[in-house]
């Protein structure tokens, strides 16, 4: 029988723990220093397992972690949530564009810049993709008071259809989860 690691078997690059030092202490959405690095440290760890390509700068997986679970944290919706959310809608790709014309990270489609957005969003800009994304999703958690199942229906425009639900859960389960 093998034993399993949990930790890394060597030390970080002096670079990724600078750029985590500086992570830690900017991130604002957390309660502590300590919790803020538990979880940028297996998230940014996770993005580099199941998405390599899209998001291969250390730095980069940061940023985007810090702003998720800032705006997440925001709209009162799981992190981990949104990280299936994006999992499946975009694969991490941040120029994503669906055959529908939804676009990035969180395939928002563009008549939300008219709906909660401003003249001149970006959807492509990460925090302007991110906040209108986990908005929506919070919006439509309240409005199925609560069910995943029903809401993120709602949120890929495939009520009554359960097969985008499941295959979220499903990630947020087997990958994201914590």
């Amino acid at each position: 029988m093998l034993d399993a690691q949990a930790a890394p078997t060597r030390e970080p690059e002096p670079e990724l723990r600078v750029l985590m030092k500086q992570a830690i202490e900017a991130a604002t959405s957390f309660e502590d220093p300590y919790l803020a690095e538990v979880w940028l440290t297996d998230m940014a760890g996770r993005i580099a397992r199941h998405a390599p390509k899209a998001m291969p700068d250390p730095a980069v997986r940061l940023r985007f972690l810090q702003l998720l679970h800032a705006e997440a944290t925001r709209a009162g919706v799981s992190p981990e949530l949104v990280l299936a959310t994006i999992d499946v809608e975009s694969r991490f790709e941040r120029f994503a564009v669906s055959s529908v014309g939804a676009l990035g990270y969180m395939q928002i489609m563009p008549f939300w810049i008219e709906e909660i957005g401003k003249p001149g969003d970006n959807l492509f800009h990460t925090p302007t993709n991110l906040r209108m994304g986990c908005t929506i999703l919070k919006f439509y958690l309240d409005k199925e008071k609560g069910s995943y199942v029903r809401a993120l229906a709602r949120y890929n425009g495939s009520i009554g259809k359960p097969d985008y639900p499941y295959l979220v859960l499903d990630r947020l389960t087997r990958r994201w989860s914590r």
